[in-house]
């Protein structure tokens, strides 16, 4: 299991750009198609992820390694999933400074940024769906999920309110609501 878990998060450390948000959407393939979590499971660990320090993706992978492995899982998943971009930014930044003003580069990079945002909000909408925040029902319970999801990204949207601020908000609705 611990060379299972060491192949996926290096595989997806290695092939996922543009930040953890980005990775979410192919952690949650690949670690629900494994069977290894629920699609509710998965959820739960990404909002504890989003919540704790450091990036999502390491995080999440943190989780996923120990709940599937225990400590010795989380401590592979961590460092299969940390080491590719390690490696990968050496290497870029010997390069990056002859490189950085060509025309194909800058073409490159700037192509790429659709899809890093296009991912975001696929994992965004997946995970609504998959926890009936997005739904067309119209039972309360629903319709609430909608209500405190739709407050929230107003608040991150047009306010300096701090994420963290925002969850924590969130959960305390939560707990009158639900």
């Amino acid at each position: 299991m611990l060379v299972e878990l060491f192949l996926l998060f290096m595989m997806i450390g290695t092939v996922s750009f543009g930040g953890g948000y980005a990775m979410i959407p192919i952690i949650e393939t690949e670690v629900i198609s494994r069977g290894w979590l629920s699609t509710a499971q998965l959820t739960d660990i990404i909002a504890v992820a989003g919540m704790s320090p450091g990036p999502i993706a390491t995080n999440a992978a943190t989780f996923v390694g120990f709940y599937v492995a225990g400590v010795p899982g989380a401590l592979v998943s961590t460092v299969a999933m940390t080491l590719p971009s390690f490696l990968i930014i050496l290497i870029i930044v010997s390069f990056f400074y002859r490189f950085n003003q060509n025309k194909v580069v800058k073409s490159a990079f700037y192509g790429i940024r659709p899809i890093i945002t296009s991912l975001i909000l696929f994992a965004a909408i997946r995970f609504g769906i998959s926890n009936n925040v997005f739904s067309i029902s119209v039972h309360w319970h629903e319709l609430s999920l909608l209500l405190i999801f739709c407050c929230s990204l107003t608040i991150l949207l047009w306010t300096r309110t701090h994420p963290v601020l925002v969850i924590i908000g969130a959960g305390v609705i939560g707990v009158f609501l639900y």
